[in-house]
């Protein structure tokens, strides 16, 4: 039986611990953020440390200590770097509002009573951004009181910290609450490596992963490949922490970082702050990294401190061995950046990894011709919404406002938390940046996910904007493929929106205040923490009760927003046979591609409705057109969800086929649940995303990718593709292709995959979820 088996832990190895909130909070609240048995065990990391330490007889990188310092069996786990799996125990588990719903359906759907591991939810992602903070908040209240509803239940059901519509963003939540140096944490957003810059490692995972951790299975990951960014020098200017990571973006490519963890380590370290270093981890998601992590410094210290955590630094500061690297460890491959002389950068359009420093990119966009007026600057996000990020850019808008000057841009605002925000606000700030043209919306996701009721341009108009954000996909803010994204620091948006054009340097280039006296923006300015402690604003958590057998969690059989999930169905023992191209994807295809968020957003919980977006945005190679494919069955052409629905209604199962780093982006397991509700089994591609990649692997699909991938070449838009070999499916063993021609002609060819045993069981069971029940 897998109930209640949470590992057991002998009360030698754990010291407890009592964690607390900002001051303001500590007499009322000390605990009730933190669910019972919330414990720090630095004895029982240097234990495992030092079994593996001396097992695989090599000095240790930090990411190497923290992650095989929470194997399941440090003793017999077969560890090898990019080839074997590991059996991990993670220390808690953080799921947004949006992927909750569905963690929380296959929570339920596994019939356990209770998690099994510290558990919260974050309500950020359902908030539109219209008017401001307060009016956006209570429509999204109204709006979504269903959803929300469900969530509070369902985390006061099944023993899950609920953290209401206003707390903030989840990232900032974990990084002002929950994550420390050493733990293990686990959320079901791709930018969970947020909290690395607090020296955690946190990586993100689909709602099926979180249900594993959350049954007290233990949790499987592909042994990380280690990448080494070495910094040296110092960080002054305009340079900002956001600087190197987009820097880093533009050496390794949005796939360059696919399995492996980035652990930035060497003297530069130093000059960045703590929430600097979490920008930097943030947006290491952007290369497909599995997480990314800095090693305990001073910088660490102090914010714990200043988060009433001091705790928690002492007993850092007592085991500061364990959450550095091991010298003379080895990576493998490093990076180095001297921050003295990085400069500015800014990246984009329509991916995160084009790379441009700030000093060019006016050239470069007339010469692309990309629009140069700037419409919309945006700073904030779980990127970039930290006190200093909000004080830096406050200093320059101060710097326009004593010059009579306003943005010429639209300018959005978006704190982090409800403790940034009320800090803020406290100290001026929030006055600052509206007074300047800004619009403080509420502490949620926004425009960066796409919740925006953007006004200002047509869908189809051509434009600019510039934002603080970890993300650039076409259409992602505001649903409009015309508009080009880029993405900056705070202070260079900042800039930007105040000059109201790309083609503005603000370390070289003037403005002209309102007397017609032309100035220069001096670099910005802005302390790391308040000198004051934070002012935590409104309490907006909710911690679930001690007895919660009288808590009912409804999901109506009518809804349109929630939807228990039935199991799919097992494998029949058989080939795949005859599988129908359903589209032959060109180029690129993340998540948002396959499962669209911003309006789509109020479906996340109904997988029947939300399937309806299922690869809407994907590229048709036989057309060039989105949502466009022709019905093998009918002859007409329609929707990729409608051609998908009437094939599976006349019995016949499907194939995608993709390109390169195919479900690169965001965690949504919804782009694997939608294929797998939809009549799809296989998704066959050049090569994946890791997080994409196993979200397929949990809902019993079979992700393959081209032994030669000049394979794709092959097949047809009109093609059927038979998959032999399932009888002896296995690790490291191939699978075979039969590409069936119309013309009658075939080819066959050679399929890969990264299936391990426990991965095979889930395929035969027909999903991971089928297969925890078996084993019930």
């Amino acid at each position: 039986m897998i109930r209640n088996c949470k590992a057991p832990v002998s009360s030698s190895m754990i010291m407890n611990m009592r964690l607390h909130v900002s001051s303001a909070f500590k007499a009322k609240v000390a605990m009730s953020r933190f669910e019972p048995g919330t414990s720090i065990s630095y004895e029982k990391l240097h234990e495992n440390i030092d079994i593996v330490r001396k097992r695989l007889n090599r000095p240790l990188t930090l990411s190497e200590k923290i992650v095989y310092g929470h194997l399941d069996d440090p003793v017999g786990q077969d560890i090898a770097r990019g080839r074997t799996y590991l059996r991990l125990r993670p220390d808690r588990v953080a799921m947004q509002d949006a992927t909750a719903q569905m963690a929380m359906l296959q929570f339920i759907s596994s019939g356990l009573p209770k998690v099994a591991v510290p558990s919260t939810i974050h309500c950020d992602h359902l908030i539109e951004a219209q008017i401001g903070g307060v009016e956006d908040l209570k429509r999204a209240k109204e709006v979504n009181q269903e959803v929300y509803n469900f969530l509070a239940t369902a985390g006061a059901k099944y023993g899950v910290g609920f953290w209401k519509p206003g707390s903030g963003i989840i990232h900032q939540i974990i990084l002002e609450n929950y994550a420390y140096p050493g733990v293990l944490l686990i959320g079901t957003d791709s930018h969970t490596p947020n909290g690395g810059g607090l020296g955690s490692i946190c990586i993100g995972v689909g709602g099926a992963d979180a249900v594993d951790v959350m049954a007290g299975i233990p949790w499987e990951l592909k042994c990380p490949n280690v990448i080494g960014v070495k910094l040296t020098g110092s960080l002054s200017g305009w340079t900002s922490p956001k600087d190197v990571i987009l820097k880093v973006a533009g050496i390794l490519t949005v796939k360059g970082g696919t399995g492996a963890i980035v652990e930035y380590h060497g003297p530069g370290v130093d000059s960045i702050s703590c929430t600097g270093m979490a920008t930097i981890c943030n947006m290491g998601a952007e290369i497909g990294a599995t997480t990314s992590v800095f090693p305990y410094n001073h910088r660490m210290k102090t914010y714990l401190n200043k988060t009433g955590r001091a705790d928690i630094a002492a007993l850092a500061d007592e085991h500061k061995d364990d959450l550095i690297p091991d010298k003379g460890c080895k990576y493998d491959q490093v990076i180095e950046i001297n921050l003295s002389e990085l400069k500015p950068h800014i990246n984009g359009p329509f991916t995160p990894d084009l790379a441009h420093p700030v000093s060019e990119i006016g050239a470069v966009a007339e010469k692309n011709g990309w629009p140069l007026e700037v419409k919309v600057g945006l700073i904030g996000s779980c990127t970039n919404s930290s006190y200093e990020d909000m004080g830096r850019a406050a200093s320059l808008a101060k710097q326009a406002l004593d010059k009579g000057l306003k943005c010429k841009a639209a300018f959005t605002v978006t704190p982090g938390s409800e403790q940034i925000r009320a800090t803020i606000e406290r100290d001026g700030f929030s006055k600052i940046l509206r007074d300047v043209g800004g619009v403080v919306l509420a502490n949620a996701c926004g425009p960066c996910i796409g919740q925006w009721d953007r006004k200002d341009v047509k869908k189809g108009e051509k434009n600019t904007i510039v934002t603080s954000y970890n993300r650039n996909f076409t259409s992602r803010n505001d649903a409009n493929p015309a508009t080009h994204a880029f993405v900056t620091s705070p202070e260079i948006v900042t800039a930007m929106a105040i000059a109201g054009t790309l083609k503005f340097d603000p370390e070289t280039d003037y403005l002209t205040a309102a007397n017609g006296e032309k100035f220069k923006l001096e670099p910005p300015n802005g302390d790391e923490l308040p000198a004051r402690d934070f002012d935590p604003g409104q309490d907006t958590y909710q911690h679930p009760p001690a007895e919660s057998g009288s808590v009912m969690v409804d999901v109506s059989p009518t809804s349109t927003r929630l939807q228990l999930l039935e199991p799919f169905d097992k494998w029949n023992g058989k080939d795949l046979e005859d599988l129908q191209v359903l589209i032959k994807v060109k180029g690129k295809c993340t998540t948002d591609h396959i499962s669209a968020a911003g309006p789509w957003l109020k479906f996340r919980g109904h997988l029947d409705n939300i399937s309806n977006n299922m690869l809407i945005g994907a590229i048709n190679i036989e057309n060039d057109a989105v949502n466009k494919i022709k019905n093998r069955l009918t002859g007409e052409y329609g929707g990729v969800p409608d051609v998908a629905r009437h094939y599976k209604a006349n019995g016949l199962s499907w194939v995608v086929v993709g390109d390169d780093n195919y479900g690169e982006g965001s965690s949504r397991e919804h782009a694997a649940l939608e294929p797998r509700h939809l009549g799809g089994r296989v998704i066959l591609v050049k090569s994946f995303a890791r997080i994409h990649e196993t979200n397929l692997k949990k809902q019993g699909m079979l992700p393959l990718t081209f032994a030669d991938p000049t394979d794709y070449d092959k097949i047809r838009p009109d093609d059927k593709i038979s998959i032999t070999g399932l009888a002896t499916f296995a690790p490291g063993k191939p699978l075979k292709g039969v590409v069936k021609h119309g013309d009658g002609s075939q080819d066959i060819i050679t399929l890969n995959h990264t299936f391990n045993e426990n991965q095979v069981e889930w395929f035969h069971a027909g999903s991971a979820l089928n297969r925890m029940k078996e084993l019930q």
